[in-house]
């Protein structure tokens, strides 16, 4: 993995395009898992301070459903959120959604832009910055992780061991030069995009991995919650940021 110790980009602007379309269907609740309470503020402003407590400051774009604008206004204000950020609706996927998020930056300026899953409260500063840092040297940094499990792949019904050293678990932020990140996001769409990363590789560009966290948890299931309310309170009695 790539590591860089410092901010050293010539392209100083930094964005920050944090995706919050999902659902709340795998949660059991009908309210969409970035609206639900961790430590009495919703998933989606830990998100986005997050992205405010990191060196990087980038700018903040939050692509949400238009059906839950008014909902989001309320909250900030019902929380006494006042942090920055433009608002933009979501599309039918996440491809469509973070094309969305970028109409808003213009292509005149060059510029490093990382995309976030706006139900990852716990994405360390670190991280963040580590992820601009990659992106400014090499072009893109995408947060990961090795594999802590025993890895098999199963196709046509046989199962096959992969070597688990060379698997890595993909996370966000997925960081790029806004050019690359740009010209990726003029393809059209494919169902085997499954993130940036796949995007932006399918134009023939080489992506970079930088150190993520297994804090650095995916707010899915229920239980997910607790554990990562749990790692909050654990950091917080620890003195850390």
């Amino acid at each position: 993995m790539s590591h860089i110790s410092h901010l050293t980009s010539p392209i100083s602007k930094r964005y920050a395009i944090i995706v919050a379309g999902g659902s709340g269907s795998r949660m059991g609740s009908g309210m969409p898992k970035q609206f639900l309470l961790l430590n009495g503020l919703p998933v989606l402003i830990h998100t986005l301070l997050a992205f405010q407590n990191s060196q990087s400051k980038p700018e903040l774009i939050l692509v949400l459903p238009s059906t839950y604008h008014d909902y989001w206004a309320k909250l900030c204000e019902m929380h006494n959120f006042s942090l920055p950020h433009r608002v933009v609706s979501g599309g039918e996927t996440r491809f469509h959604s973070v094309k969305n998020g970028l109409d808003l930056i213009s292509a005149d300026e060059p510029s490093l832009i990382a995309v976030q899953d706006a139900v990852r409260p716990m994405t360390s500063p670190e991280t963040i910055d580590k992820a601009y840092e990659s992106a400014a040297e090499h072009g893109n940094g995408v947060a990961a992780v090795k594999s802590r499990d025993s890895i098999r792949q199963l196709k046509n019904d046989v199962s096959v061991a992969l070597t688990r050293d060379e698997i890595y678990l993909v996370q966000t932020p997925q960081t790029f030069q806004s050019a690359q990140l740009k010209k990726a996001y003029t393809q059209e769409y494919s169902s085997t995009f499954t993130d940036d990363a796949s995007v932006v590789e399918a134009t023939g560009t080489r992506i970079y991995l930088v150190n993520g966290s297994y804090k650095n948890i995916k707010i899915t299931f229920p239980e997910d919650i607790a554990v990562v309310e749990l790692l909050m309170n654990q950091a917080s009695s620890l003195g850390e940021s």
